[in-house]
């Protein structure tokens, strides 16, 4: 896995349940999905034209863009509160205030 999605708020990125899902059936093959992502979640398949998830521990935690622009409704994820409860049961506020506070000490928000 590339190193700079090994982690998520310090979790390792392998044991978080976080990544879409595309439903073959009703998949077109457009290609939404797979050019919006910045992560490069998404491969294609050309044979069957279809998008397919190649990476799914590139997925940011909590996003459900591709699920959005999807047209048919092809792409799913896991319920929201799943990632309500990783923020809660692991401390994540404190996390993101402390990192927070090391950014605007560093300038980087002036």
């Amino acid at each position: 896995m590339n190193d700079k999605f090994s982690k998520w708020k310090g979790l390792d990125r392998t044991k978080i349940d976080w990544n879409p899902e595309v439903d073959d059936e009703k998949c077109i093959g457009c290609g939404l999905c797979i050019t919006s992502c910045g992560r490069e979640v998404f491969s294609y398949d050309p044979v069957k034209n279809r998008a397919v998830v190649k990476y799914p521990t590139r997925c940011m935690v909590g996003c459900s863009t591709c699920m959005t622009l999807c047209p048919k409704e092809a792409i799913s994820f896991p319920e929201k509160e799943y990632v309500q409860k990783l923020i809660k049961d692991n401390k994540l506020i404190a996390y993101a205030r402390k990192v927070l506070k090391e950014r605007v000490a560093e300038g980087k928000y002036s």
